[in-house]
């Protein structure tokens, strides 16, 4: 049998063939190529520098002064003597109290006392003639001794009589409530024709100065153990003889305009949360923190003479919860698990994993793989942050808007 179209076939197998090598080699060419190109990405050389570590945590605004105005008599309140919200200052009337009945007994206590001087000046004339008269044993000792002893009981008297008419005067005082402090009112908690109790000290109005204003903090003991071990191995310092810098962070992330100072740590430790109170003094011109509110306060720790602070969009999250940074070395892209500490202002504290002289992927490492060659381009934050808001917060711990790393 023969095949006549045998030799044709043979020519077009290896026609085929000798295609599928030669794009076998243009496919090996590129890929060796894309192998030796290095990735553009942009560095950071770490350099260690004196920083201030600040703690966040959460607060409690309280006024300095907090005056709770209470009935001090029972009545009936017959007015009302201030406006309700208004600034009042000390001593200022705010409510009147029913003054007849303790005016009733103030002018019964004045009579006592003016019947007992009267008796008093009677026993005494006595007792002074019985003086003379016991000389000339005119009258026996013991009508002497019982002149001198009246004498005294009615002077007694007229003491008892005096403390009477002051405390009747002291009642009658309280009929007019003031002010004990300056300060803002709250509203009236009493209308007038209500009936206030001194037994029950009924409260009437608050008063409360805030023109500065206590933050009162709690913070765990772990923490103040790990700031403790940190002082000891001498990568915090504190300054032993300055006040404490706060701040306060209000509730729409902006930094209060008017700083504050820490001014005491508390020494005893709440069994039930395993924290201490710390309270911070804060000046309140503008009355924007209000007793009551809650925010978080900034306290200072202490400096870390040799900070190594890393931009946040440097850092790398895992899905263990670890975090991890590129370093450049040898001209190669190096993964690198890190100990991340507090915030600062441009970035985080690194504790463990970088050193002085590393060269720190900024942009370009979503593309990188471990061992990958790298070129090694200086980042420029204010190039990379074109176009941001001025007047951003740069203030300690608040991460300012980071450009993505993709869109160079």
């Amino acid at each position: 049998m023969s095949y006549p179209y045998l030799p044709e076939w043979r020519t077009t197998r290896a026609v085929l063939l000798a295609a599928v090598v030669l794009l076998s080699a243009c496919s090996e060419k590129p890929a060796a190529d894309a192998q030796g190109m290095k990735v553009p990405v942009s560095v950071i050389e770490l350099q260690p520098k004196p920083t201030t570590i600040y703690t966040e945590l959460p607060g409690r605004v309280e006024a300095v002064e907090d005056a709770q105005i209470r009935a001090r008599v029972t009545g009936i309140v017959t007015a009302i003597e201030f406006e309700q919200g208004s600034v009042v200052e000390e001593g200022e009337l705010l409510f009147t109290i029913d003054p007849a009945p303790y005016k009733a007994a103030r002018d019964q206590a004045a009579a006592q006392l003016k019947n007992a001087q009267a008796s008093a000046r009677t026993a005494k004339l006595q007792a002074d003639r019985f003086t003379k008269l016991v000389k000339m044993h005119a009258v026996s000792r013991q009508d002497y001794d019982n002149a001198v002893a009246q004498a005294q009981q009615t002077a007694a008297a007229v003491a008892a009589a005096k403390a009477a008419l002051e405390s009747a005067e002291i009642n009658l005082g309280y009929t007019h409530v003031t002010t004990p402090i300056s300060g803002q009112t709250g509203k009236s908690m009493v209308t007038v024709g209500a009936l206030v109790s001194a037994t029950q000290a009924t409260q009437m109005a608050t008063v409360q100065r805030f023109d500065e204003v206590y933050v009162d903090v709690t913070q765990s003991t772990a923490e103040i153990s790990d700031m403790r071990r940190r002082i000891a191995q001498g990568t915090l310092e504190q300054d032993e003889h300055g006040d404490t810098p706060a701040q306060v962070l209000l509730e729409d992330g902006h930094v209060y305009a008017h700083p504050g100072k820490l001014l005491f740590s508390g020494m005893m430790v709440d069994p039930g949360t395993s924290q201490v109170t710390l309270r911070s003094l804060f000046p309140n011109p503008d009355q924007i923190l209000l007793p009551g509110m809650y925010v978080r306060v900034r306290i200072a720790q202490g400096t870390d003479p040799k900070a190594l602070i890393v931009p946040e969009q440097a850092i790398q999250r895992s899905v263990d919860g670890g975090s991890n940074v590129v370093v450049v070395r040898d001209g190669k892209a190096a993964f690198i698990p890190v100990s991340v500490g507090p915030s600062v202002s441009d970035g985080f504290i690194i504790y463990d994993g970088l050193k002085a002289g590393d060269q720190l992927v900024v942009e370009g490492f979503q593309k990188l793989r471990p061992g990958a060659p790298v070129q090694a381009m200086p980042w420029k934050p204010g190039d990379a942050q074109a176009g941001s808001a001025e007047g951003a917060d740069t203030t300690p711990g608040t991460p300012t808007a980071k450009p993505d790393a993709d869109s160079k």
